[in-house]
């Protein structure tokens, strides 16, 4: 049997859940202070990473869902104009 293959790009992005789940992990680990200096620098810079990764994504959900709203609406109306008069 043959493994189903992933889209590389889908496979290259993890999703929003797991990346909110690790960054929340990084900054219990950088809460705690029990980091160096030099390893917490690294987290931290991670956490930027995944921080920004994340709004990327809730921005890209958000312009999807403005969009679907906008469509829904102008739908409605475009069923108001069609509506016989009696």
């Amino acid at each position: 049997m043959s493994a189903k293959k992933v889209p590389a790009k889908q496979a290259s992005k993890t999703n929003f859940e797991t990346q909110l789940s690790e960054l929340e992990s990084i900054v219990e680990q950088l809460e705690s202070g029990e980091l160096p200096l030099e390893d917490a620098l690294k987290v931290f810079e991670k956490g930027v990473k995944l921080s920004r990764q994340c709004q990327q994504m809730l921005s890209e959900a958000e312009q999807k869902v403005t969009i679907l709203m906008d469509n829904d609406l102008m739908d409605s109306q475009e069923q108001d104009f069609d509506a016989p008069d009696e």
